[in-house]
């Protein structure tokens, strides 16, 4: 022991002039480790991350400087959001609020240590403000199409949306603040969650001016809650009901394109901060083309049952009216949702004069093909059946 003591006492002895010289370099003092020494600061420049000095390929073991925190991170868009975001070498930050699991398909998008998962509650102010204690860059992509008997629309889309703002304003290192909103969100929509997200648009643009706004149409993807609950619904009762006539056009965009968009933004050099970008497909549909879509691709022919506007929202106000009145959580609305009614009433495509897709330098995928892939595991002969349009089954050919 005694030998062993001597050399490392003999090392410690080597080894202080190297500490020596560190400490006439950089002093230590009790905030050596932390954010304020210039050494650990971000290279994150004011303009957007265009500017950022990187380090790297550019691959996912590279350094791009991004810190970025990405609120809704666990939901739909959110696993596009943050694979983009790794791929390219930048630290991620998921806020949670639910299990353990919910968060852990994303570990695998990035480098080891570059996504990391912090537990929060979006009603409490403290918690915000320690998962973006770190950040440089805040994407929220928190939003909610029904309602809840703890969270209603008007919270999750429109004062969750202020908070981080102002928290981010507050903050003073967040060089840049991505909301994504919807297409067609507007004061005077008929749907009370377009209206929240109008709103939260305006909140947000007075406290953060220089925010840059994202309005995808219908997302469409693998795990969208359009076409999968369409083909669903299809697959298990053999018709798919019609709200109206059908004739409503949308726009619908690919989930992939949404979050290169997002991306794109934060790498521009500040062209897109302060602007709000309606991000459509390439192509308009009319709800019963793109239900078309849809059962041309799980071949079945087509079997509907048109409901009128106002039966529809006879079928769905019960929810409405007893949301908030039963001790007990009601099922999540499938069909007939009576928000999404509402705003079925109005057609949702990008205006004549929007900033798009095509202002990031990007041109997004049309949706018949790989976007809608994903449906033929609702094939009732197995995902190889048919090979031909003229192959599609009838309902009426199966028990």
């Amino acid at each position: 022991m005694q030998a062993v003591s001597r050399r490392l006492g003999h090392q410690s002895l080597k080894l202080s002039p190297a500490i020596s010289s560190l400490k006439s370099i950089y002093p230590l003092s009790d905030h050596y480790y932390g954010a304020d020494h210039p050494r650990f600061g971000s290279t994150l420049a004011p303009k957007g991350v265009g500017h950022l000095v990187r380090k790297g390929t550019g691959g996912r073991s590279s350094v791009s400087g991004v810190i970025a925190t990405v609120f809704g991170a666990t939901g739909f868009l959110g696993r596009y959001v943050v694979q983009q975001l790794a791929k390219m070498g930048s630290q991620v930050l998921v806020p949670f609020r639910g299990s353990e699991d919910s968060h852990r398909h994303l570990k695998l998008m990035g480098d080891l240590g570059q996504i990391v998962p912090m537990q929060y509650n979006p009603r409490d102010e403290d918690s915000i403000k320690a998962v973006m204690a770190k950040a440089n860059v805040v994407v929220n992509l928190v939003g909610r199409e029904y309602e809840t008997r703890n969270y209603s629309f008007e919270e999750v889309n429109h004062h969750m949306a202020e908070q981080l703002a102002m928290i981010a304003k507050e903050h003073g290192g967040i060089m840049r603040f991505i909301q994504v909103s919807c297409l067609g969100a507007s004061p005077s929509s008929p749907s009370r969650m377009l209206r929240a997200k109008a709103a939260a648009e305006e909140a947000i643009l007075r406290e953060l001016p220089e925010a840059t706004i994202m309005k995808p149409a219908a997302i469409i993807g693998t795990e969208d809650r359009i076409l999968n609950r369409w083909a669903h619904f299809a697959r298990k009762y053999s018709f798919l009901p019609l709200i109206g006539n059908g004739s409503t056009k949308i726009q619908p965009v690919y989930v992939v394109d949404v979050a290169a968009a997002i991306v794109a933004a934060l790498k521009d050099d500040g062209t897109s901060m302060g602007k709000v970008f309606e991000l459509g497909g390439p192509e308009v549909f009319t709800v019963h083309e793109l239900a078309e879509l849809m059962y041309e691709t799980i071949r079945e022919w087509p079997r509907y049952v048109k409901v009128p506007l106002p039966i529809a929202k006879a079928v769905a106000m019960p929810r409405e009216i007893f949301l908030k009145k039963v001790p007990f959580p009601l099922p999540t609305p499938d069909m007939f949702n009576f928000d999404e009614i509402n705003a079925l009433t109005v057609d949702t495509v990008v205006s004549d004069n929007a900033l798009t897709f095509s202002d990031l330098g990007i041109v997004p995928h049309k949706l018949k093909g790989y976007p809608i892939e994903y449906l033929i595991s609702y094939r009732k002969g197995g995902p190889q059946f048919g090979s031909t349009i003229s192959e599609r089954v009838s309902p009426e050919s199966w028990p």
